[in-house]
């Protein structure tokens, strides 16, 4: 009997080592970067942001709520309210731009296809910091846009185009309309079409066939793409630091200025919190809608 349990044991370890191990071997180093470079980082992250700061700005790590009733300040809300608001009008004009040019991408059949579609990848190739100076150089006083503008005698003199809300915007739809474009494009190809043969077989118009069976269909797409947009334009500093000229500045100023020149790193890591957790929100309220996590990258 012990030897038959003995050789019953050995039988399951060998079962349990030829089944597990393979799969330890896998995905066990990427799961072991993933906690050394995404979870003990966040972690460190939360715990500083519940310190403090002595007299000379090192972190002393005694548990305290401050940074968090900080954040509740009149100065802070201003921030927070500007950058929704930038964020709100920089989604916007990416669904109403973004929309148009997902639909045909998604819907031709002519061999230009590709080349709109390479459109949209072409500016993942190149850093966006430095496409945003590229920006700043062309729409600066002494840059291409002005002297055209004077070349052609609309304007007398240079224009400021920099430094203003509307560039900031302007620089956040540059950056962040592929992200938009994408998700739309994939929601929008697996439209079936013989959905809009049949609501025009019952009589409706082209735009009403929009409002009662592309928008609704496409919807995912949508709302993912909002996501995708309007959570990085709160954290994009970048943009407001380089075209925004300091005027318009949104979360991640707030951040970027706590960890540099503020050196207050507990209250930038409360902000990062904040912001960590928005972004969990608006992810889970795509997956209570029923969104397709695949859209998120997720």
């Amino acid at each position: 009997m012990e030897l038959g349990e003995r050789n019953e044991k050995l039988i399951k370890k060998h079962k349990w080592r030829s089944n597990n191990l393979p799969a330890i071997a896998t995905v066990g180093p990427v799961a072991l970067l993933l906690v050394l470079l995404v979870a003990v980082p966040l972690i460190y992250v939360a715990v500083m942001s519940f310190c403090t700061t002595d007299q000379y700005y090192n972190v002393v790590f005694s548990f305290s709520l401050d940074n968090y009733k900080n954040l509740m300040s009149a100065d802070y809300m201003k921030i927070y309210i500007q950058s929704i608001v930038i964020a709100l009008l920089t989604t916007i004009i990416c669904i109403l731009v973004g929309y148009p040019f997902s639909y045909l991408i998604a819907r031709t059949k002519s061999r230009w296809k590709q080349l709109m579609y390479m459109l949209v990848i072409i500016p993942f190739w190149t850093n966006s910091l430095i496409r945003i100076y590229g920006w700043r150089t062309f729409l600066g006083t002494k840059g291409w846009l002005n002297t055209i503008l004077q070349t052609i005698g609309i304007t007398g003199g240079p224009v400021d185009f920099l430094y203003k809300q509307g560039t900031t915007v302007f620089g956040m739809v540059y950056c962040l309309i592929p992200f938009m474009i994408l998700p739309l494009y994939t929601s929008i190809e697996k439209l079936d079409g013989s959905l809009l043969e049949a609501a025009a077989d019952l009589g409706a118009k082209p735009f009403k066939r929009f409002l009662t069976v592309v928008l609704p269909l496409t919807s995912g797409g949508i709302f993912s793409g909002c996501i995708m947009v309007f959570i990085p334009c709160l954290g994009y500093f970048f943009v407001s630091n380089i075209l925004g000229g300091g005027n318009s500045d949104v979360i991640g100023n707030l951040i970027e200025r706590q960890f540099k020149s503020g050196n207050n790193w507990p209250l930038g890591a409360a902000l990062s919190i904040i912001l960590i957790v928005i972004t969990l929100l608006l992810v889970k309220l795509y997956q209570k809608i029923g969104g397709d996590m695949d859209e998120l990258g997720v």
